[in-house]
């Protein structure tokens, strides 16, 4: 089998950075000539865009219209590192650059090696302390280029991949809708038909403290109450004695001034969190599962917990003394045990899709490491 080859992005494709007509001109804007920006590289097909040039726009700018089946890569801004195949003729910004492959490369392999180029070259990049990519940089960038009939047979792979994550994603999408109907349905439109009891007549305010020892918890919108351990990246520790810090255990809620903006979190552990939470817990009989779910629903934070909030705009928070009087759903125990157990099963089944696209997703980016870089070659026989 041929060694396989490495050449440098600018000798197996034209390299074009884009451009942005003024805006102070109308005539630049609402032609037909489609028009990238760098925010719109955020997926693997672009097929449309937000904005469209006039022919004088294209004029009055540097862009240049790309065919369909280019690479482009956004080199700066939120989405800097991301690339995308472009499915349509289409300019771009001058923060995109896109990379019209030749006939040494199959265009679909291009962009399967200039994503596992490019992210390489942004952890270089970001380790220096400059988070943004260059035409320079990505024009010299070297990938690994075996013949044409190799790197289809890679494509077919990756795309095997590509097409087992596009479907679980659009799995989860489906189970997440019907996820927020069981939540209308068994909650929101059965509200009406509960008793309402004060929050103070449910749960109670608790501040235990002086709890050396204890793992230091975090509040999230995302997984509730959870050690600090889990959460990626670095995680700032406490200077000094944590004696200020707030026992939570497990089945208690931490409610923040700014829960407003995400709902109650709940607690499945043991341990301290920061004393800018509330932690409430239940002095009636419940089901903790229950009220977790109802703590997080679009109906209990702008129908219930809005009536507790303060401020305005930025300056928003909650008033505790107002939270603990609002009167909330009190359901009989039986159907709170009964809806609960319909909405975890639900979200049990996105949770394991999630895992499963995330597990896909390693995968991928495993056998683009061993495929794009030479490591495993395929046979052609």
């Amino acid at each position: 089998m041929k060694k396989t080859q490495q050449r440098m992005i600018e000798e197996i494709a034209n390299c074009y950075s884009g451009g942005t007509p003024s805006r102070s001109n109308p005539k630049n804007y609402g032609g037909a000539i489609s028009w990238v920006k760098s925010g719109e590289v955020d997926s693997r097909d672009i097929g449309s865009t937000g904005e469209s040039l006039t022919e004088d726009g294209l004029k009055n700018s540097s862009a240049k219209i790309v065919p369909a089946g280019s690479t482009l890569i956004a080199m700066y801004g939120a989405t800097a590192g991301k690339v995308g195949k472009l499915e349509i003729d289409a300019a771009t910004n001058q923060a995109v650059l896109a990379l019209v492959p030749n006939a040494l490369v199959d265009h679909n392999y291009l962009y399967y090696a200039a994503s596992n180029a490019t992210n390489d070259l942004l952890k270089k990049v970001q380790g220096s302390g400059q988070p943004n990519l260059t035409a320079g940089l990505i024009r010299k960038q070297k990938v690994y280029l075996p013949d044409l009939i190799e790197q289809r047979h890679i494509v077919h792979i990756l795309s095997a991949w590509d097409t087992a994550i596009e479907k679980t994603e659009k799995l989860i999408e489906a189970k997440e809708k019907r996820f927020s109907w069981l939540i209308k349905s068994l909650i929101s439109d059965q509200c009406r038909n509960w008793e309402h009891l004060q929050t103070e007549k449910i749960f109670k305010g608790v501040s235990e403290k002086k709890n050396g020892g204890e793992e230091l918890l975090s509040v999230t919108q995302d997984r509730g109450v959870i050690p600090r351990t889990m959460l990626e990246g670095r995680v700032m520790s406490p200077e000094g004695s944590t004696d200020s810090y707030k026992l939570i255990k497990r089945d208690d809620f931490a409610i923040s001034l700014r829960s407003f903006q995400g709902g109650i979190e709940y607690s499945r552990y043991q341990g301290l969190i920061s004393p800018a939470y509330t932690v409430l817990r239940p002095k009636l009989k419940i089901d903790d599962e229950f009220y977790r779910h109802f703590f997080k629903s679009y109906l209990f934070i702008e129908k219930y917990l809005n009536i507790a909030v303060i401020g305005i705009r930025d300056g928003k928070q909650i008033s505790i003394p107002d939270f603990m009087t609002v009167k909330i759903p009190y359901p009989p125990l039986e159907q709170q045990e009964q809806i609960a157990s319909v909405l975890n099963t639900a979200r049990q089944e996105i949770d394991l899709l999630k895992k499963q696209a995330e597990a896909y997703r390693k995968q991928k980016r495993g056998l683009m490491q061993k495929l794009l870089t030479g490591q495993w070659r395929v046979g052609v026989d």
